[in-house]
């Protein structure tokens, strides 16, 4: 069974992201700490951690629909550390959960996939210290392209050991 230690962030989609952060900014007392240029999106933190919220931009013109809908994109569940994320990895399989995409982010390592519902959820855990400080470093090009996560290659690597 998959334990979270704590509900990490939240994605939402919105049509109008700089009314969004006007809100977010100067209603709710976030402070952004970083923003993607392309899909448009703003990172928002309290102060703790690297981000608690983000927002991204839903595209007008969008092929997909469910590309154009506002509202939440995902939800994401911290685990402990990268053992524990490739044990969820492990529980997902079992349960014949498709994996949606794995990835290194940089500052996480993290896994998406959807619940029955088809709510997508992203189980993630941090990657060293100071997340918060070397998010706000980190630029948008980087952003926009992270690397796959094998867990297939791990696991291999593991029962050779």
């Amino acid at each position: 069974m998959i334990r979270p230690k704590k509900v990490g962030h939240v994605v939402l989609k919105a049509r109008n992201i700089d009314q969004v952060e006007q809100f977010y900014t100067q209603v709710m007392g976030f402070e952004v700490v970083n923003r993607l240029s392309q899909p448009r999106g703003v990172f928002f933190s309290l102060g703790e951690q690297h981000h608690d919220l983000a927002v991204l931009e839903v595209p007008p013109e969008a092929d997909d629909p469910k590309d154009k809908q506002v509202g939440l994109h995902h939800v994401a569940l911290q685990v402990e550390n990268f053992e524990a994320l490739k044990d969820c990895y492990r529980t997902l399989k079992q349960h014949d959960i498709p994996i949606v995409r794995a990835v290194d982010h940089g500052i996480t390592k993290s896994i998406y996939f959807c619940d029955p519902a088809g709510n997508r959820l992203e189980l993630y855990c941090d990657v060293g210290p100071d997340g918060l400080e070397r998010f706000r470093r980190q630029d948008s090009q980087s952003m926009a392209s992270f690397p796959p996560l094998n867990f297939e290659d791990n696991e291999a690597a593991g029962q050779r050991s």
